[in-house]
């Protein structure tokens, strides 16, 4: 048993949003969050814990006096059991994985460049694309035939581009239809998944199976009742750890998707950078021949901690950032 001192801090961090990102049904004006540092001996370790607005089931309170209590227990000399709340449960695992260098340090910085702007500027990022062109399409905010003529529109002018799309289970099956209609079967087969397109699981796997564009799961994959299995017309699964738990939990997600052939997607849920160099560390051992969904850093106006490469957004540092509770 390892009878060096343990020593914990606890910060809370807010960053200025672009003025556009929207959740659901709120404005996100700054992203808030927690997070946590262990030192034992030489070793340390860095966990984030930031609750997504509108997404995940806990608040930023909940999250607080949870990391809080986790850290007072692990500061004693005992690993406390796994957290029930999903961002806690990931921030402190990670911490603890880095803190005994279980996280490898190889990363993956590839990105699926979300599909935002001026279209002739978005056609240039996505033909300089290296390697695999794979890039996000956020559908259901606006009508689903304008969502269906702009995808259409990227996959008949960029014939090696692979889109995935994210409908967050905002259509109804008729809207759905709607936007399958004004997408040239063609090209179908280019979108790599759409997650999650209508409001019940049934109506999505329905929607696969008459159109041929394969779907994921995402909110599913977050509910009491999933399985990970193979069905007609399912693709993948995308697992954002923020909102999972920790990363035990994610890699048996993955495990069990690769077990039945389906891609499992590591995803954002807009984290710091801190948290998003995690992520592509994970990706990285995990996943590690399929692009993540990690382009969320730009939403924010300062990185924290660690530098994702070549952003060249502000850091700030420890003593930028308010310190709630030291050891």
């Amino acid at each position: 048993m390892n009878t060096t001192p343990r020593n914990a801090a606890l910060y809370r961090y807010s960053l200025p949003m672009d003025a556009g990102v929207v959740l659901r049904n709120q404005r996100l004006k700054t992203r808030d969050g927690l997070l946590i540092h262990l030192q034992q001996g030489e070793q340390e370790g860095w966990g984030e814990i930031a609750p997504l607005p509108e997404f995940s089931q806990e608040t930023l309170a909940q999250a607080e006096q949870a990391a809080l209590n986790w850290l007072q227990s692990w500061q004693s000399g005992v690993l406390p059991p796994e957290s029930p709340l999903p961002s806690v449960a990931f921030g402190t695992s990670c911490a603890v994985a880095e803190l005994e260098q279980r996280l490898p340090q190889q990363a993956d910085y590839r990105k699926a460049p979300l599909c935002t702007g001026d279209p002739d500027e978005l056609f240039e990022v996505l033909t300089a694309l290296p390697g695999e062109k794979v890039a996000k399409v956020k559908v259901g905010l606006y009508e689903a035939v304008r969502d269906g003529m702009v995808v259409n529109v990227l996959l008949e002018a960029l014939p090696d581009l692979r889109l995935r799309l994210d409908a967050n289970r905002s259509w109804t099956r008729a809207k759905a239809d709607g936007f399958a209609k004004y997408v040239n079967p063609a090209v179908r087969d280019r979108i790599a998944f759409l997650e999650e397109p209508c409001k019940t699981r049934d109506e999505s796997r329905d929607f696969a199976r008459a159109t041929g564009i394969a779907i994921a799961w995402d909110e599913s994959v977050r509910e009491a009742d999933f399985v990970v299995q193979a069905e007609p017309g399912v693709a993948a699964i995308v697992i954002k750890p923020t909102l999972v738990g920790s990363l035990a939990r994610c890699r048996s997600l993955v495990e069990q998707a690769h077990a039945v052939g389906l891609t499992a997607v590591i995803s954002s849920s807009i984290e710091s950078s801190l948290g998003l160099t995690q992520l592509a560390r994970i990706a990285h051992w995990l996943t590690p021949t399929t692009v993540p969904g990690l382009d969320t850093l730009d939403l924010m106006q300062a990185q924290i901690l660690r530098c994702w490469p070549d952003s060249r957004l502000p850091l700030l540092e420890t003593q930028e950032l308010e310190c709630l509770w030291r050891s």
